[in-house]
């Protein structure tokens, strides 16, 4: 039995397996150091394979200037839609590192193995978290859901439109920051309001030592308001992937 491949089978291939890695050297739950690089070739390979039907349409003349320019441009589009995946999943993380400067955590530094840096422990934490419930909770269909269907957005053939690309980065941005104050939110104010009590507690009596005092509190609401704010993670990691969905398809019009 013989089997052949056309020339435009394969450069279609070619251009839908590069935009796949390139998302998924950025975008969440793939881009982790704990997956081997030859699985996440191997799957990205495959995730070009089902798109190939699609795309075929949309594949350049076979010469090596419009192959060669239509490969960076599906590598800039996997790379812009993966960072802006990353931008929104990070505010997770960054809601981990303001209840650690909050709590008094920050003081210890641990190393992440999924950043290969040095982070702080609830950083860690929530982290590893988000990837685990992103799996847990059947999120990264809808992950994996959005990115196929930049395909159909912007074929083999086109490009990102950068206004719309700036405007959907500030967005993520503004996003992030204000999704981590949300959830790192009411502890920090429980935590202020501890500080606050503590204070006027040294200035009424000075001899119960209010400063040593402050340490295992802190700690213990911070570890009480992170236990009570677990039932409550699950549906932030969803609510995160439908704004990663809706983003990325105004981004890509």
């Amino acid at each position: 039995m013989n089997f052949t491949l056309s020339q435009d089978w394969l450069i279609t291939l070619l251009l839908c397996s590069s935009r796949c890695l390139a998302w998924m050297s950025i975008a969440p739950p793939i881009a982790t150091s704990g997956i081997p690089k030859t699985i996440k070739v191997a799957f990205g390979v495959a995730l070009g394979l089902a798109t190939v039907p699609s795309a075929q349409g949309h594949v350049p003349q076979p010469e090596f200037l419009p192959v060669v320019s239509a490969l960076l441009v599906q590598i800039f589009v996997g790379v812009a839609v993966g960072f802006i995946t990353r931008l929104l999943f990070a505010a997770i993380e960054g809601a981990g590192s303001l209840i650690d400067l909050f709590g008094g955590f920050s003081a210890v530094q641990l190393y992440d193995p999924f950043s290969k840096a040095a982070t702080s422990i609830f950083g860690t934490f929530y982290a590893m978290l988000c990837s685990t419930l992103i799996f847990a909770t059947d999120t990264h269909l809808v992950i994996f859901g959005g990115f196929l269907r930049t395909f159909s957005a912007v074929p083999l053939d086109a490009g990102l439109s950068l206004s719309n690309l700036d405007h959907g980065l500030v967005q993520a941005v503004t996003q992030l920051f204000i999704a981590a104050l949300q959830i790192a939110g009411p502890l920090i104010i429980v935590i202020f309001i501890a500080d606050v009590a503590l204070g006027v507690l040294n200035r009424i009596s000075p001899q119960l030592n209010a400063f040593q005092l402050s340490f295992p509190i802190k700690i213990g609401l911070t570890l009480m308001l992170v236990g009570v704010g677990f039932v409550l993670m699950p549906r932030t990691i969803i609510e995160t992937a439908s704004n990663v969905n809706d983003l990325i398809a105004r981004v890509t019009g």
